[in-house]
């Protein structure tokens, strides 16, 4: 079915995604292969929690690493434009019968939770912690040299209402993919930082996380990360790639952790600032639309994702199979 039109007005402006909490089962591991092996760097470290940051970020943390729910993602955090952004959000939530809660977070203001009508855990706020910049701190950068969060992508049961609700919001589609059999969209890409997306959402079981995403200084970097992993104890935590998609045109690779948080490793996309930008349309069953290289995905990446803390997931009723690797 056709995509939502971009909303250039919305109720409250979204400025980009921000963080992720996930949980652990243990945290030393977890920081073996976050911090010493990815390369994020501890912004504070408590018992039983983590904070971290890429290294071009100035926000207090990208990421929450916690014991308090092993296995679940907490919450997905975006930031938003000022304090007034926050009030908007608040009422437009509950104007829609959405549960809102003003709720205290470490190193942050004013911090607004709700959930979307699937009950993804989602948190608003305005103001973190900003530090001292460590971009040019040559000597930090190790593993693949995250340099910034770059997108969340979900399962969804039912991705054409999920997609038409976080275009409200804002947020605006980039590509698609159709299944040209029922007319329905089986993925769908949205942005509002003027990248590729900031969410995207997948056919599936859901919601469910699928992956949060880094982006990384170039390609080599992922070869480097990859000799790295394969030598070091996390072979097995090798998931797929690296390849270049052709959705996003990004080069990327996937790697999953102990608990099977996965994590994709991703440069090269491109600029979508305008606001009339046509978006890309792609066959299901379009070799390319995967790998611009060919290659299918493995079937794990079609199956397996982090549960949302809180929510119970349903059977999407879209059955279209996309071409998976044997």
């Amino acid at each position: 079915m056709p995509v939502p039109a971009p909303n250039l007005y919305p109720p409250f402006n979204i400025v980009r995604l921000s963080h992720i909490e996930l949980g652990v089962s243990d945290l030393n591991w977890a920081r073996g292969f976050y911090v010493d092996t990815l390369g994020l760097q501890v912004s504070y470290e408590a018992p039983g929690r983590l904070y971290l940051r890429a290294l071009e970020e100035r926000g207090h943390h990208s990421v929450i690493l916690t014991e308090d729910h092993p296995g679940q993602v907490g919450l997905l955090g975006f930031k938003l434009w000022d304090e007034a952004d926050l009030d908007r959000a608040d009422d437009w939530f509950r104007r829609k019968g959405l549960p809102t809660a003003w709720v205290e977070r470490p190193f942050m203001g004013r911090v607004l939770a709700t959930r979307d009508p699937w009950g993804v855990p989602l948190e608003f706020y305005c103001r973190m912690d900003r530090l001292p910049p460590i971009h040019q701190q040559y000597r930090l950068y190790h593993g693949v040299k995250p340099l910034r969060i770059d997108h969340f992508n979900l399962f969804s049961p039912d991705v054409d209402a999920q997609v038409a609700f976080y275009a409200e919001l804002g947020f605006r589609v980039t590509e698609y993919t159709e299944d040209a059999e029922t007319g329905r969209n089986w993925a769908v890409w949205m942005h509002r930082k003027g990248g590729v997306h900031d969410i995207a959402f997948t056919n599936g079981t859901g919601p469910r996380l699928h992956h949060t995403a880094f982006w990384v200084p170039t390609p080599l970097n992922i070869i480097d990360l990859l000799d790295l992993m394969s030598t070091t104890g996390y072979l097995a935590n090798i998931e797929r790639g690296p390849g270049r998609h052709g959705i996003s045109n990004a080069f990327f690779l996937y790697i999953r952790d102990a608990d099977g948080h996965r994590t994709e490793i991703y440069c090269s996309d491109y600029q979508t600032v305008d606001p009339d930008l046509e978006p890309i349309k792609w066959d299901l069953k379009d070799p390319q639309r995967q790998t611009l290289w060919g290659a299918p995905a493995p079937r794990s990446w079609f199956e397996e994702g982090s549960p949302l803390a809180g929510v119970t997931p349903t059977e999407s009723d879209l059955k279209a199979q996309p071409i998976v690797a044997p």
